[in-house]
């Protein structure tokens, strides 16, 4: 069964297609799924490969920890930039 689209065609809801999934017969139901995945994954690339990196599982060394507690610290405390600030200087 076509479904024709045009202008005048209401707007989709995720309701709709909620429904229109439930209407599928149970052998296209793996299709389905990978399209919607496809199309969820292409919306958001990074969000995708976020998904699939490996766990940073490397321990931190002294040094690094001291190093994120004085950052921690110097926020608390208001001396932290902002992100434009921190570009700036980057930049320079």
């Amino acid at each position: 069964m076509a479904t024709k689209t045009n202008s005048t065609a209401k707007p989709i809801t995720r309701t709709a297609l909620r429904k229109l999934i439930g209407q599928l017969p149970e052998s296209e139901l793996v299709a389905a799924h990978r399209y919607l995945c496809y199309l969820r994954d292409e919306g958001a690339p990074l969000l995708s490969k976020l998904a699939e990196a490996p766990i940073d599982d490397e321990p931190s060394t002294p040094g690094e920890d001291a190093a994120a507690d004085e950052a921690w610290q110097e926020y608390l405390e208001g001396k932290a930039i902002s992100a434009e600030e921190a570009k700036r200087k980057l930049l320079t």
